[in-house]
């Protein structure tokens, strides 16, 4: 059966719609109330006169569909196959910057807790977003100093003949090591971390209140001290903490600015009626924008007998720089990615345009997050000023990214922070490169990035001492060791010297050099090894990124299974670039002065009567192989015995006699 035949035979049913190209890829994602009319209409002469439309019927060789009981949940079902499969004709949501939640592993024998950006089906629970980020990392701070829950990538499912740094510093229980903790004590842990991440404060506190009494009571006073200290924490906390929850204002208010076939969006979040953070979003080269009718317009206009929905989405359109662009395509695919599936949605979502699909996401929002959601397209007043104000912060957004100005250094700093995912914005960047001729003279660099720009005077470059042979990987185990070593040794002295913020969070030791952020110049491989010295130093904390070359993908340890690949535009890539390609320059200018110092080390060896102590005598009165090459009988007798010296200056004559006659 053909393709034109099977879209003849669909049923007149709810669904979600597949076409796939001769390769079996599948090039676009839909959901129609009726598939057959919805899927016959792009049989249309009309309709494949559409720039887009016609373009993916030219590619289209199959066709697969889904039913589904409802709109709604074709809304949901196409949502989720567009971010599983990423077809090439579909709106795709292409964003660097996420907000952190903090992930409890409850599927795990013995819970952690992270800080995260990305969320997954995985028996963990998430609570979040928060704004802004760096809540989260004070959230967690807290949790592992109150609850002594942690964060290590230390295998718990196995016992340990010692724990790790963490312990020491009173950041864990101990559980990676028989008899410093028991599965009670640490279920208890868990649960009062648990507890306090959902915001049930006082529940909690009138639980410990409880526990002090009764540890008091019995005289156990050391435990009935630990319970009194979690509670001033917790009172000192209880203001810090924000929770996102749903009220009433809460929202969140888009705006947009398209031109020359580029757009930007800005997405403020406003939390207890005040803007907490903006977001922003680009689009470039996508053809498929450019549209004469979006596909929520044309499936509106059919149900309700010719007249087109949502005509704004056309005006706001006119009024960004681009008569045919339909901003209602954009919005109707940015909102379904952007909120289904996610732990929380605003109570109310202020957008410049209308779409076809509104009323039913907003019904699938509200059920999904138990209170009502409206999408609205505000007119007039404040709310209709918001949406304005977006739209300008959009406009300058896109002269950022596309009229090629440069950006602040705070942006990039807090473009970094989102990327790796810090816990503060960067100060420091230390990144390391491996450098080799065929495993001859192998050597390392260490480059500094600091407090926005190259700090030479902190470069470090290593001979491998324990390494023969070509092994990249084991040649960065050892530097990264090295390196290092002297940090977890000193650990302790540091903790002791902390101070205390405003916050009760852990202030940076002056004396300690912790960067905010190793960066590795290679692939996955040397990410491991790196990864394997630091924890073998009980360094399991420390921000870990490799940039592979080539292909210029990032991977961030831990999260290796989901690389990061940033537009090539992007500043931060630029930024990471030129890090990386200054830590190889260093690399191959520190091994190609070894190769030298070889070179001329057998140079000298090989001139009869000249051992290793005359060798080192002579350089350190020339200070270089040049100098003793073109010095005089006489200078040289000064140095070694005048045999020695006659054979030394015959040498260099011959070979200069040799090089010039060639």
């Amino acid at each position: 059966m053909d393709l034109h035949e099977k879209i003849r035979t669909l049923p007149a049913r709810p669904g979600v719609y597949l076409y796939k190209n001769a390769d079996g890829e599948v090039i676009y994602v839909g959901k129609a109330k009726n598939l057959r009319s919805r899927v016959r209409s792009y049989l249309l002469e009309a309709s494949q006169a559409n720039a887009k439309t016609g373009s993916l019927m030219r590619e289209a060789a199959d066709l697969d569909y889904i039913l589904v009981d409802n709109e709604r949940e074709a809304l949901a079902l196409e949502n989720n196959l567009i971010k599983q499969r990423k077809p090439r004709f579909n709106i795709l949501l292409r964003d660097d910057k996420t907000y952190p939640y903090v992930k409890l592993t409850l599927g795990d024998r013995y819970p952690k807790v992270f800080v995260t950006r990305r969320l997954r089906h995985d028996g963990s629970a998430y609570y979040g977003p928060y704004f802004p980020g760096n809540l989260a990392y004070r959230v967690a701070e807290l949790i592992h100093r109150a609850f002594l829950l942690p964060s290590c990538k230390v295998d718990l499912n196995r016992e340990h003949a010692r724990p790790c740094l963490q312990y020491y510093i009173h950041r864990c229980l101990g559980p990676c090591v028989r008899a410093l903790t028991t599965p009670e004590a640490y279920g208890e842990a868990v649960r009062d971390a648990q507890t306090f991440l959902e915001g049930r404060t006082g529940e909690l506190e009138k639980s410990l209140h409880g526990r002090m009494a009764q540890a008091a009571a019995g005289e156990q006073f050391e435990l009935a001290a630990k319970y009194r200290d979690l509670l001033v924490t917790l009172s000192q906390m209880s203001e810090k903490q924000r929770i996102a929850s749903a009220q009433d204002d809460d929202a969140d208010v888009f705006g947009f600015h398209y031109e020359n076939g580029m757009i930007a969006v800005n997405l403020f979040h406003m939390r207890e009626g005040k803007i907490v953070d903006r977001r922003e979003f680009f689009w470039e080269e996508l053809p498929e924008f450019m549209v004469e009718m979006d596909e929520a317009h044309e499936e509106a206009r059919d149900e309700a007998g010719g007249v087109p929905a949502g005509a704004a989405g056309r005006a706001g359109a006119d009024r960004a720089g681009g008569p045919e662009f339909h901003a209602a395509t954009l919005f109707s695919a940015l909102l379904k990615q952007l909120y289904i599936d996610q732990p929380y949605v605003p109570s109310a979502i202020y957008v410049p345009v209308d779409f076809g699909d509104r009323g039913t996401l907003a019904d699938l929002l509200g059920v999904q997050a138990h209170h009502r959601v409206e999408i609205a397209i505000p007119q007039r007043g404040e709310k209709r000023s918001l949406v304005d104000l977006a739209g300008q912060n959009a406009k300058q957004s896109y002269d950022q990214r596309f009229r090629v100005l440069r950006p602040t250094r705070k942006a990039v700093e807090d473009a970094l922070q989102d990327i790796f995912t810090l816990e503060e914005a960067p100060r420091r960047i230390e990144c390391f490169d491996i450098s080799h001729i065929q495993g001859a003279e192998t050597v390392a660099s260490m480059v500094v990035w600091e407090n926005g720009e190259m700090n030479k005077a902190a470069y470090r470059k290593f001979r491998i001492r324990t390494v023969e042979g070509v092994d990249d990987f084991a040649s960065m185990r050892e530097v990264i060791a090295r390196r290092y070593r002297h940090l977890a040794e000193n650990a302790e002295k540091h903790e002791a010297e902390r101070g205390e913020d405003g916050d009760g969070v852990k202030a940076r030791p002056a004396g300690a050099e912790a960067p905010s952020l190793i960066l590795i110049d290679g692939g996955l491989g040397q990410l491991h090894a790196a990864a394997q010295a630091l924890e073998s130093l009980g360094i399991v904390s420390q921000p870990l990124a490799a940039i592979a070359k080539r292909e210029e993908v990032i991977y961030l340890y831990g999260q290796e299974d989901e690389p990061i690949v940033l537009d090539r535009r992007s500043p931060v890539l630029h930024l990471i670039q030129r890090i990386r390609d200054e830590s190889h320059r260093f690399a191959i200018a520190y091994h190609r002065k070894r190769r030298e110092m070889r070179d001329r080390d057998s140079e000298l060896l090989a001139i009869p009567g000249v051992g290793p102590r005359t060798r080192q005598r002579l350089l350190e009165h020339f200070g270089s192989l040049r100098s003793i090459s073109t010095a005089t009988l006489e200078a040289l007798s000064a140095v070694v015995p005048p045999r020695t010296a006659q054979t030394i200056h015959e040498h260099f004559e011959a070979s200069s006699s040799e090089a010039a006659s060639g």
